[in-house]
């Protein structure tokens, strides 16, 4: 069921950014790949497509989000089909719908699929709950079925997760309803201030069991929002008091080599923000701590 390690990497550009209220994420997927940002090391990595939203939808962000994710779900589901492994390189939180979606679809009925979302923030918004509007505060609520239908519904009608195999990680600023949401399905958050009790090593590792546990792989969406701005200031939506790279780096070195992690996406960056390359760097570090062997 599972590729075992070492496998070849495909990058996937979903150029994304109307989901967010700063659009220069969208930029972000083009900046890397002409940085080479995630090549450079022994692992064989390409890339693949760049994706990007259809320009007559651009009026519309649920209209742009739900053609991309469809399309990106595809390419996700193609590309572990072929024996890759996928990361997905974001532009806005938005596309991890997509992404998602696609690991849903390979999987089957090989089992659910557990999820590690490392986030400053919740992003478990509906419509209905909403303070901004923007679609990059709902994506793991889409995934777990709730919110828009078009995007609730891409690839499948059902939820592409199981609150029980989903654990956030990094959370730092959130909404009411939101969090309301993630309480009552029982989704695990492992916020800032227990990560800096029990330490990040330890915190990292329950989240990877809860991903594990039932499910028949797992993966990773990680938010560069989550380091700390003061170190690395390449995002849209920065919070203070956040992971420094290091130590998720450290904490990340325990995914290696691990048949039932099947994928991963980094999103968020924005390059319009950043300084000295320092977070385009941060990205390709992560990158290669969850990944080489």
């Amino acid at each position: 069921m599972h590729k075992h390690f070492p496998h070849p990497v495909r990058l996937i550009g979903a150029a994304c950014g109307l989901g967010a209220q700063d659009h220069g994420c969208e930029d972000g997927p083009q900046y890397l790949r002409a940085l080479k940002i995630f090549q450079g090391s022994d692992m064989p990595v390409a890339w693949g497509d760049m994706l990007q939203p259809v320009a007559a939808s651009a009026d519309s962000p649920v209209a742009a989000a739900t053609e991309l994710c469809f399309r990106l779900a595809d390419c996700v589901q193609n590309t572990l089909d072929t024996g890759h492994f996928p990361l997905v390189v974001g532009g806005d939180h938005s596309c991890a719908i997509g992404t998602w979606s696609g690991v849903h679809q390979w999987l089957g009925e090989q089992g659910p699929l557990g999820l590690i979302w490392i986030d400053a923030h919740m992003d478990s918004h509906t419509f209905a709950t909403t303070p901004s509007g923007a679609l990059h505060g709902m994506p793991l609520a889409c995934l777990l079925g709730y919110g828009e239908q078009r995007l609730t519904g891409i690839g499948a009608a059902e939820p592409k997760l199981r609150p029980e195999h989903v654990c956030l990680f990094g959370v730092r600023s959130f909404e009411q309803g939101e969090a309301a949401l993630l309480k009552k399905l029982g989704v695990r958050v492992i916020g800032m201030a227990e990560i800096r009790q029990r330490g990040v090593a330890a915190t990292l590792a329950e989240a990877l069991t809860i991903a594990n546990r039932g499910t028949a792989g797992y993966g990773v969406s990680l938010d560069l929002d989550v380091l700390d701005p003061s170190e690395d200031p390449g995002v849209g939506s920065p919070e203070p008091d956040g992971l420094l790279c290091l130590e998720l780096e450290q904490a990340l070195r325990q995914l290696r080599n691990d048949p039932a992690f099947l994928a991963m996406e980094i999103v968020e960056y924005n390059p319009h923000h950043d300084r000295n390359l320092l977070t385009a760097r941060a990205a390709g570090a992560l990158f290669r701590a969850a990944l080489e062997t």
